[in-house]
């Protein structure tokens, strides 16, 4: 009898777990475009720390590509900040080549999280490796995984 009943209140609570509950907590994958990767020169003269950064609005996206020094090789420079966000990664300066670039962009309850790659490469110059996409609008934080 008390297998039973142990059986009759396992049951109960495996069938209330509905895993309906937990959709609200699962990601979605977000579209991202990519804008530009690439690397500083890597003598800090850009002064752009190693860094994640969400920009939302002009004034502060004409103000990182000013302090990037330039603007060649980006897929578009006039965003549209109504439907859009920019988020950028930058690494540390590097002794050698090195890479990075936005594999995932997923949507969470709270949060956007980006998982990037970081890859080094054949050369000698030191560097400052860089990526910048933009995703649909958002107000959420966006972290790096």
């Amino acid at each position: 009898m008390k297998n039973y009943l142990l059986l009759v209140f396992l049951s109960v609570i495996a069938f209330s777990c509905n895993s309906d509950d937990n959709s609200n907590t699962q990601n979605t994958v977000v579209n991202f475009i990519e804008i530009v990767e690439g690397s500083l020169s890597g003598t800090g003269n850009e002064e752009i720390s190693q860094s994640n950064v969400t920009i939302s609005n002009t004034s502060d996206w004409q103000s990182l590509i000013e302090k990037m020094g330039f603007s060649t090789g980006f897929a578009e420079i006039d965003i549209d900040f109504d439907n859009y966000t920019v988020f950028a990664v930058f690494l540390d300066v590097k002794p050698s080549g090195w890479k990075i670039e936005i594999i995932a962009v997923n949507e969470g309850p709270n949060i956007i999280s980006v998982t990037t790659n970081e890859m080094i490469f054949g050369t000698a110059n030191i560097t400052q490796p860089f990526t910048i996409i933009k995703i649909p609008k958002t107000d959420k934080e966006i972290v790096v995984l």
